[in-house]
């Protein structure tokens, strides 16, 4: 009896550790981020960052495989702060990564995600990307690194050249909501806000690997 208790405790720890989620705060860093033009994943049309900042206070760049259950988890808050905020200044721009550009356009419909996005890489080499370089220039010692999040203030952005900003923040991980919600208020100018935070942003997301995908689950309308 003894031995099935010490197994279950065994069997038990490991399912907590598998589904352990992976927020992470926003933290000041140093990052050398640079500006870019990517193709959009819907039109296949060019998209500049410096140009989509134009005119708004504060534009979030999130980092997505659509196979990752931690994008599958932030994407509905995403599109929630989008709806919310993107006419007091509000940008945010989807940059997909590890896949291939059909599967990123499904999880974007999947989702109903109406923020811009573009993609970087289509390939699993995952050290070609400046999406790598990033995460681990900020300490972020996940293998795929799925979500990642960089946040700029275009006020402060380097108005030409190669380098944006050398100092911003950003998230090694999901975004913590109440935290998330205070942070963008506050770069738009606005009172705080006693943020709600429902069922499903309790639950853990698990932990992203390629090899073990789930599939797409649409949001509750």
């Amino acid at each position: 009896m003894k031995c099935i208790g010490v197994l279950f405790l065994v069997l038990f720890g490991s399912i907590v550790v598998f589904a352990q989620n992976e927020q992470a705060p926003i933290l000041e860093k140093d990052i050398a981020y640079k500006d870019w033009t990517l193709k959009d994943i819907r039109s296949d049309k060019q998209v500049n960052l410096r140009d989509l900042s134009k005119g708004k206070r504060l534009v979030v760049v999130v980092y997505f495989a659509p196979w990752c259950h931690n994008w599958q988890h932030d994407a509905p808050l995403l599109q929630r702060f989008y709806d919310k905020y993107k006419d007091k200044g509000l940008e945010i721009v989807g940059v997909g990564e590890y896949d291939p550009v059909y599967s990123m356009r499904q999880s974007l419909d999947a989702f109903k995600i109406t923020f811009p996005a573009v993609y970087e890489s289509t390939s699993r080499d995952l050290e070609a990307t400046l999406h790598y370089a990033y995460r681990r220039s900020t300490g972020d010692t996940r293998k795929w690194g799925s979500v990642y999040y960089v946040f700029l203030e275009p006020s402060l952005m380097n108005k030409s050249g190669d380098l944006v900003v050398s100092h911003t923040q950003i998230i090694n991980g999901e975004v913590i909501e109440p935290e998330a919600e205070k942070y963008i208020r506050e770069k738009l100018g606005l009172a705080p806000e006693v943020s709600k935070i429902t069922s499903d942003n309790k639950k853990a997301a698990e932990v992203c690997d390629p090899q073990t995908p789930v599939p797409l689950k649409k949001p509750v309308e």
